[in-house]
């Protein structure tokens, strides 16, 4: 049984993936439904009741961490859902596959390549460096048989809530210009939400990636004002852009609590922001979703979604 614990857009494009590897799956998030008329079976289990979320995740071979805490209460909510997977997985004898992203490096000079060290000092940087250092300290104690997957901003279907999300698709839909960050021309790695997730799967199913960092590869690295007229173009529209200035989210940050999250991860748009996914790419065929063909399924995606509306 493959249990995957979150039913946010990652979670869910987890799901499509280990179907189509006609694998049996379960979701696991605290309400006990999901939006998919999938053939899976949907349990409710909170990861911080630790009885409740054990016998959610009863029968389970493979654990995927894909839930997430409140963005604004990371460090409070978000540690005590990675013990709780851990300890699930430890009376299961379940091995855990984490995604993660790019955070607990901090501001870095060079390409970002797994050999890293955590140097963030941001809570929401830190946070996610105190998690998978809990986690592969597990593994190392033979506790759980863990891997971690690691990916840059993720774009597609579902994804409203990041720098290529409601506020570019949903703006471009509405022929309005698009909501962005930082310095838009510098280079930027972004990955769409299905190689993410295959990624993931191809970790769990390989022994050898256990105990290690991953990496994972989307298509290549361009700008954000790149990828951006890409998606204005593909609907026949001149691209445009309303970037907040730093000055404005600084001064902003005093007052209005979801622009003082935004700043503190300000920097990861005002330096060139490049993924090193070289070490995956030498294990694993590079197979992935062109941003175009990616695009297209994003756009799909959000007409559908603002037509049923």
């Amino acid at each position: 049984m493959h249990v995957v614990v979150g039913t946010g857009p990652l979670g869910m494009a987890v799901m499509e993936q280990l179907l189509l590897r006609n694998k049996k799956v379960r979701m696991v998030n605290r309400s006990g439904e999901i939006d998919s008329s999938a053939n899976v079976e949907v349990v409710r289990g909170d990861a911080t009741d630790e009885l409740e979320f054990s016998e959610a995740c009863s029968g389970a071979s493979v654990i995927y961490h894909c839930a997430k805490a409140p963005y604004k209460e990371w460090p409070e909510k978000f540690p005590p859902i990675m013990d709780g997977v851990i300890h699930a997985a430890q009376t299961e004898n379940a091995r855990v596959v984490y995604a993660d992203n790019l955070y607990m490096y901090g501001q870095t000079q060079s390409q970002i390549s797994e050999d890293l060290p955590n140097r963030a000092t941001g809570r929401k940087g830190v946070t996610r460096a105190k998690m998978a250092e809990t986690l592969m300290d597990a593994h190392n104690k033979g506790k759980v048989k863990a891997v971690i997957g690691r990916a840059s901003d993720f774009y597609g279907p579902g994804v409203l809530d990041s720098a290529l999300g409601e506020r570019v698709f949903g703006a471009v839909l509405n022929g309005k210009p698009s909501e962005v960050l930082g310095n838009i021309d510098l280079p930027h790695t972004y990955i769409y939400i299905k190689d993410f997730a295959k990624g993931l799967v191809e970790l769990a199913e390989d022994n050898e990636s256990y105990g290690q960092i991953w990496h994972i590869p989307g298509a290549e690295t361009t700008t954000t004002r790149d990828i951006i007229t890409r998606i204005y173009r593909l609907k026949h529209q001149e691209p445009k852009f309303r970037v907040a200035p730093k000055f404005f989210v600084n001064v902003m940050s005093f007052f209005n609590s979801d622009m003082k999250e935004l700043k503190e991860m300000l920097y990861l748009y005002e330096a060139p922001f490049v993924v090193d996914t070289e070490k995956y790419e030498r294990k694993f065929k590079k197979n992935v979703t062109s941003h175009d063909e990616a695009i297209l399924e994003t756009l799909a995606w959000f007409e559908q979604r603002a037509s049923a509306r």
